[in-house]
């Protein structure tokens, strides 16, 4: 035993990794209706490592941050920057409003119960679930004029109220949301998402993995009641649902047709629409259907595109198919799903298209190449990662984080992990309007997400270890309350406002909440209680500004109770 304790001393890089490995399995584990995520995991397993005296190299958990900033900044720019738009002002404002609640709350409730810098910037990161707080306020807690016995003290601090906290936050957020929340709107949160659904016009069928074909080409023989139609007249039969012609065989060769090609009885037709629509009733080729492999052998392709057109943002999926969508250009495409801000959005009529939401189109290979430039910008089907702009942008982002302006006496600047989240914002909108600059694919993004914020915490959780315990038992019942109330009281003001002053949709606030707390376990609590992805419309913007101005405030919490 004393050869390993020896070994992990002499190489905290194996400790540092061991560490991560016994998170990862805490994880697995389950006492009855409990089970840790990851973050507190990893956490309470670095604390475990750091009783052995182990010290790792406070710079390499930089190292880890930075990855999860830009992860976290690259995933929300296109969101972010749609955010200055007018159309996402309520947004903005109720996000604006629940995070400087946050940072009132925060202030206030640390000067009650005592807490030092550390402590009250844990409370705040643990409570609203804000991890990227946790990583600024320590760059805030190391650049202050401190002996280092104070510094560790203080991010010791930090670590144990982040660690009592963050599920104390994440539990009241959920309940928050999914109870205290209706009931203040005295709504039923179900029954309101189900009326907003059928006003866009939603299905209530649920995407996902399934043998279900939605869109599908199907071969027809024109039967003698059509002879004469035009191409065109068949397609308007279907109105208004949405079926083209793609091939047409005739006694002479095959042809792809054009809406003014007439049909003859005996020529087989290929038409692609909605399963739905071509096994209906009312289509006029029923019981023609035959099984020819040749005609039906046309190339498709499934296609990401972010929108971008100034004709299609702000416009609902009824009016664009409505207008634009029976032009020739358009023609041939099929909407799959819409993201925005990384989740699917209800499909309907009704479903209105934003600037930087990313639609999947299927459809064939060759219209949709042609499809996708009308609309906004086609993403490359690539997995190669441009490691200069990325690298690129942590660098520049982190300089410019480091920039301060002497204002009062005091050196005041935004910091440099809040740099690094801009530079990623950035970077993620730039690829948005211009895909074929800083693409990162998105299970790299992932990587970066779950490893950076775990390696940052295993190597705050070691270093703070030895103090942990002294520090959980001193402050752990004040921290507990602090927890509730901090997540608690932002939120009942959100939720009073944005109902009764802005009268927004109570689903959509209630999405708002979720984004602006950085919460996507409480948005998918939500979205469960609702039955509905109506929650998801009032989540991107939020999310993004949420992700801003809570790391941000990590360090501007040391900078206040460190005064």
């Amino acid at each position: 035993m004393n050869w390993l304790i020896e070994t992990l001393r002499a190489h905290p890089e194996i400790a540092l990794f061991l560490t991560l490995a016994l998170g990862y399995a805490l994880t697995r584990v389950r006492l009855g209706p409990i089970q840790l995520n990851a973050v507190v995991a990893v956490l309470l397993a670095g604390v475990a490592v750091g009783q052995l005296r182990i010290e790792v190299p406070a710079s390499l958990q930089w190292v880890f941050f930075v990855l999860f900033l830009f992860s976290i900044g690259y995933q929300t720019g296109p969101q972010f920057f749609r955010g200055l738009g007018k159309s996402a002002l309520p947004q903005v404002g109720l996000a604006l409003l629940l995070c400087g609640m946050v940072l009132a709350s925060a202030l206030a409730l640390s000067r009650i119960f005592g807490f030092d810098a550390g402590g009250g910037a844990g409370l705040l990161a643990g409570g609203l679930n804000a991890s990227a707080a946790i990583g600024t306020a320590g760059d805030a807690i190391a650049r202050l004029p401190l002996e280092p016995a104070a510094t560790q003290a203080l991010a010791t601090s930090l670590a144990v109220a982040f660690a009592v906290t963050y599920l104390v936050g994440l539990l009241t957020e959920i309940f928050t949301l999914t109870t205290i929340g209706p009931w203040l709107m005295r709504a039923d949160l179900a029954a309101e998402c189900r009326q907003l659904e059928m006003e866009m016009g939603v299905g209530g069928r649920e995407a996902g993995v399934s043998a279900y074909q939605h869109v599908v080409v199907r071969a027809y023989t024109v039967p003698a009641g059509l002879e004469g139609w035009t191409v065109a007249a068949v397609e308007q039969s279907f109105s208004p649902a949405r079926v083209f012609a793609e091939r047409l065989r005739t006694p002479e060769a095959s042809v792809e047709p054009t809406p003014d090609t007439v049909l003859h009885a005996g020529d087989v037709l290929a038409l692609s629409g909605r399963l739905s629509t071509l096994a209906g009733s009312g289509n006029p080729l029923a019981g023609a259907e035959i099984d020819d492999p040749d005609l039906l052998d046309i190339p498709t392709a499934t296609l990401d595109v972010v929108i971008a057109a100034k004709e299609i943002v702000g416009q609902t999926l009824g009016a664009i198919a409505e207008t634009i969508g029976r032009h020739e250009a358009y023609r041939r495409g099929f909407l799959r799903q819409v993201l925005r801000g990384g989740k699917a959005v209800p499909l309907g009529l009704g479903t209105v298209l934003e600037r930087g939401d990313v639609v999947t189109l299927v459809g064939p290979a060759a219209q949709l190449r042609r499809f996708a430039p009308l609309i906004g910008h086609a993403l490359p089907p690539t997995g190669r990662t441009d490691l200069l702009s990325m690298t690129v942008a942590i660098a520049l982002g982190g300089l410019g984080g480091l920039a301060t302006v002497r204002l009062g006496g005091l050196d005041v600047g935004i910091s440099m992990p809040v740099g690094v989240l801009l530079g990623g914002l950035v970077a993620g909108w730039l690829h948005s309007v211009r895909p074929a600059v800083a693409a990162v694919p998105q299970p790299v993004l992932q990587v970066f997400d779950s490893i950076g914020l775990t390696g940052f915490l295993a190597v705050v959780g070691v270093n703070a270890g030895p103090g942990f315990i002294t520090g959980l038992a001193t402050s752990g019942i004040p921290l507990v309350v602090a927890g509730v109330l901090v997540c608690l009281v932002p939120n009942v003001v959100t939720i009073l406002v944005g109902r009764y002053l802005l009268r927004i949709h109570p689903g959509v606030l209630m999405g708002i909440c979720a984004g602006a707390g950085t919460s996507p376990a409480g948005l998918a609590a939500v979205q469960e209680k609702a039955g509905s992805k109506i929650p998801t419309l009032g989540y991107g913007v939020s999310y993004a500004v949420g992700n801003l101005l809570l790391a941000l405030w990590g360090s501007v919490m040391v900078m206040l109770l460190s005064r």
